[in-house]
């Protein structure tokens, strides 16, 4: 019989890893996923574009704005706990459809209504909070799919095809988004959306959902809450937490302030409103393809500081803008340099957002037990993604009295974030 002398075995066994997208996408049904995530998330993107200036041309209150974007996220962060724990329990493609479908009905609903005149504010906001009870399923079940489906050497990669479906969709998304509604309307733009979902919901359809094990207490309820109990005694998901929901508050603020300074201080048409989105979601696309390729073990917590640091700085560049007087009267900016400053911004923003993403996504993977993966990533999901809403409501009602002072709350959302992350995240795995 023929034997292996240790020689063959060293150059056997010391191969190098595939690490490459190529090999990444050779992951059985992968690609499918991949592919009705991102139709999915372009859908979500252009309907938080839609929304707002839906709201704002309808009723004419960017607070109401804020509220209906606040309501559109803030009850499905609430519910998340039960919604990890039913992703742990029953698998994740199911649910995933589940939420598809509950976005697409909710869309064609509100389109409906408004053809019909048949929609008070009121009635808007609670349509807009029902329809986020589902957004956990779809986001956390995706993204808690990724570590179970792809090997470990290929989660940078895994993670980077993640964080840049969601500059796909900030770079499609938005501009298509405004583009319609300035052409067609809301309702149309809203059937529109309601099909993206209809099409992401057929594609995630006979996608592999593997088998994993879970702990369990035989209780939904109890199952939820011992998720929430997890993730805040796991340091790095606490610390996550509330560094990232501080930069997400941020990001709430700039889902308002965009559209009010382009429509209010440039004076330019709703079709202008995405195109700051797009520029920052290409900048993003490029740093995260390259931190993607990286190997991110021990450089983490760096990466997850000093990118903050740098979007604190990017959002100084809106404060000339907003201390301007409106479109067309005296003190107004110059259309060009508040545009170059509004753009600048957001390219800022966008690049910088590939390394902190690629670190957070590793991290937290790394750091969680694979049998909690679905309430864990669901909590910390929720956790991070807090400040959003309540950026987005605060926006709103300060920004009707001063765009200065709503842009210094996200400024100071930013700098909280850097100084947070440093403080709480732990440097090395524990």
């Amino acid at each position: 019989m023929a034997t292996l002398d240790s020689a063959s075995i060293g150059r056997v066994t010391d191969l190098p890893l595939d690490r490459s997208y190529r090999a990444l996408l050779q992951v059985p049904t992968l690609w499918r996923l991949i592919l009705a995530m991102q139709v999915a998330r372009v859908a979500q993107a252009m309907f938080g574009i839609i929304l707002v200036l839906f709201t704002l041309t309808r009723y004419g209150s960017p607070a109401l704005a804020g509220i209906v974007t606040f309501a559109a996220t803030f009850p499905g962060i609430l519910v998340s706990p039960i919604a990890g724990a039913l992703l742990d329990r029953h698998g994740r493609i199911r649910l995933v459809i589940l939420d598809y479908v509950v976005a697409a009905v909710t869309l064609v609903v509100i389109a409906l209504l408004a053809l019909a005149n048949e929609l008070p504010a009121a009635l808007l906001v609670v349509i807009a909070a029902a329809s986020s009870l589902t957004l956990a399923l779809s986001q956390t079940g995706l993204r808690s799919l990724f570590p179970i489906l792809v090997p470990r050497h290929l989660w940078e990669r895994a993670n980077a095809i993640d964080s840049n479906g969601y500059v796909v969709a900030q770079i499609l998304g938005p501009p298509v988004a405004a583009a319609l509604f300035a052409v067609a309307g809301g309702p149309v733009a809203m059937f529109a959306i309601a099909v993206g979902f209809g099409v992401a919901a057929v594609g995630v359809v006979g996608v592999h959902d593997p088998l994993t094990a879970t702990a369990t207490t035989g209780s939904l309820l109890r199952d939820a809450w011992q998720g929430v109990v997890y993730t805040w005694r796991n340091r790095t998901l606490r610390g996550l937490g509330f560094s990232i929901s501080m930069l997400n508050l941020m990001g709430g603020m700039m889902t308002i302030m965009i559209p009010l300074l382009v429509l209010g201080r440039l004076g330019l048409g709703e079709a202008v409103v995405g195109i700051p989105f797009a520029i920052s979601g290409v900048a993003g696309m490029a740093s995260a393809f390259y931190f993607g390729r990286q190997d991110t073990r021990g450089r983490e917590y760096g990466m997850l500081v000093w990118p903050t640091v740098g979007i604190a700085a990017g959002v100084l560049l809106l404060l000339p803008l907003a201390a301007a007087s409106p479109a067309g009267t005296q003190g107004a900016i110059d259309p060009v340099v508040g545009f170059a400053l509004l753009t600048g911004s957001a390219l800022v923003w966008g690049f910088l957002n590939g390394p902190l993403d690629i670190a957070l996504f590793t991290v937290r993977q790394r750091r969680t037990d694979p049998a909690w993966m679905g309430r864990a990533f669901a909590v910390s999901m929720a956790f991070n993604f807090i400040g959003y809403p309540i950026g987005a409501a605060s926006t709103g009602a300060i920004a009707s009295q001063s765009l200065v002072a709503a842009v210094l709350l996200g400024l100071a959302a930013a700098i909280a974030s850097a100084v947070l992350a440093a403080a709480l995240v732990p440097r090395t795995d524990e």
